[in-house]
């Protein structure tokens, strides 16, 4: 399910805090989940096509929510 990013936010490697950070997202991208687990987001960045996790907390509203 696309989402928006309500904060910027950095995308993860892995679902650890101290995962290596693949990128730095910015608020307003797009950001496709796949799974929601605990405090975690895994899913693909849209802008730079990379899978990856994200803080949970950091997505906005599902379009049309």
């Amino acid at each position: 399910m696309p989402r928006a990013l309500a904060r910027a936010v950095a995308l993860r490697a892995g679902p650890k805090i101290d995962s290596d950070v693949v990128a730095e997202l910015a608020a307003g991208e797009t950001f496709e989940v796949l799974e929601l687990a605990g405090i975690n987001a895994w899913g693909v960045a849209a802008t730079p096509r990379l899978v990856g996790y994200i803080d949970a907390d950091a997505l906005g509203e599902a379009p049309g929510a």
